[in-house]
């Protein structure tokens, strides 16, 4: 009979996931915003940490709220025992809304004909709808423009199947170092509220917060917050990093597989873009773009190898890449590669990838794929 065998034996290169950060994280999150709900985003596998391990740690915590960017996020949660509170972010569309009553899952309603579908599909299953009202004050992606509210107002008073839970919006650029826009977005958000109620609408929650604007606008914090980004220890910028002791929950790894010293002159990898100025000791590292790791790191990235940096050189393979140790430097197989997180004195973060790559950490944390072990501390 074979026996059960754990990631990390198959392979070296693994993400692990040290779940007390995020419990810190909330704990953090939770001071700062006092008596304000807290909705933790897990959209897009928890930021690349594992959808369904990172929600029953949040929920585990005191989460009052989870959210997500598709209905079959919800459905996961749902299927691994999670009964929280789930709001879906994204549009909808009409085949759609039966799975969110299913899964009792909370939709967002962004213009009045999907509000009139949700109701009939409602009305159809003699269940309620758990509305949240998304209001676009500027990020022009999904939601009722906040100057065109009277059809939509109408049609929210006509929905006979649906309980308004929320109302909400999202900013645009509260990470941002000028909060001009960001501000104009929160005057147009409270003309929303102040419209609505004029109508006779009411809610329960009324949200637009993210990770920046929680750390850069406290009067954008209202009746909940929707902490994403830092919740796994990474600042949506280098100028919001100490605003909050955050701690990185991430670290991804490998070991070295293969050494070698090559001669100047030299070539490395696909293309022989690098080639050895002189005599160099080279290490290969099982992990690759087909495990989300950037190929434009190419020539450009470093990783810790016995605690120091060294440069990746040549291009980037699918499946491997090639790291200099220098002349004098020593690795064997079996030594741990950190590409993203800590070892001895030296880090790696997230946002230095980001700046090198000059994308967002989003864009890091995500990016690392399913073929990736992800181990849980």
């Amino acid at each position: 009979m074979q026996t059960a065998i754990a990631p990390q034996e198959l392979r070296p290169t693994v993400m692990e996931v040290d779940l007390s950060a995020l419990t810190h994280n909330l704990q953090c999150i939770r001071a700062h915003v006092g008596a304000a709900k807290i909705m933790a985003v897990v959209k897009a596998n928890a930021y690349g940490h594992g959808l369904a391990e990172c929600a029953r740690q949040l929920a585990a915590d005191g989460a009052d709220y989870l959210g997500v960017a598709l209905v079959e996020e919800g459905i996961e949660l749902r299927r691994a025992g999670i009964t929280k509170s789930i709001l879906v972010f994204g549009g909808i569309w009409g085949g759609q809304i039966a799975h969110y009553l299913d899964y009792d899952l909370d939709i967002t309603a962004s213009s009045a004909d999907k509000l009139h579908a949700i109701d009939e599909t409602a009305a159809a299953s003699g269940r309620r709808a758990r509305v949240h009202l998304k209001i676009d004050t500027g990020l022009g992606r999904i939601g009722v423009q906040w100057d065109r509210l009277s059809p939509f107002a109408d049609a929210v008073l006509a929905a006979r199947n649906c309980d308004i839970i929320g109302v909400f919006s999202h900013f645009a650029t509260a990470d941002e170092a000028d909060q001009t826009f960001a501000r104009e977005q929160l005057r147009r958000f409270h003309e929303t509220l102040d419209y609505l109620r004029s109508r006779g609408i009411t809610w329960q929650y009324a949200h637009t917060a993210n990770s920046a604007a929680i750390l850069t606008l406290p009067e954008a914090t209202f009746d909940m917050v929707r902490p994403g980004l830092i919740l796994y220890g990474v600042a949506p910028g280098t100028h919001l990093q100490n605003v909050l002791p955050l701690r990185a929950a991430m670290t991804l790894k490998s070991k070295v597989v293969y050494f070698k010293v090559i001669h100047a002159g030299q070539g490395i990898s696909y293309g022989q873009h690098f080639h050895a100025e002189h005599d160099t000791r080279i290490a290969t590292v099982p992990v690759g773009y087909g495990d989300g790791y950037f190929r434009r790191l190419s020539g450009r990235g470093e990783v810790l190898i016995r605690g120091s940096r060294h440069p990746i050189v040549g291009n980037v393979c699918m499946d491997q890449m090639m790291v200099d140790i220098g002349p004098g430097g020593t690795a064997y197989n079996g030594d741990e590669v950190v590409l993203i997180g800590a070892q001895d004195k030296e880090t790696i973060t997230v946002a230095e990838l980001a700046e090198t790559l000059e994308t967002t950490p989003h864009e890091i944390l995500t990016s690392t794929n399913l073929r990736v072990p992800r181990v849980y501390l």
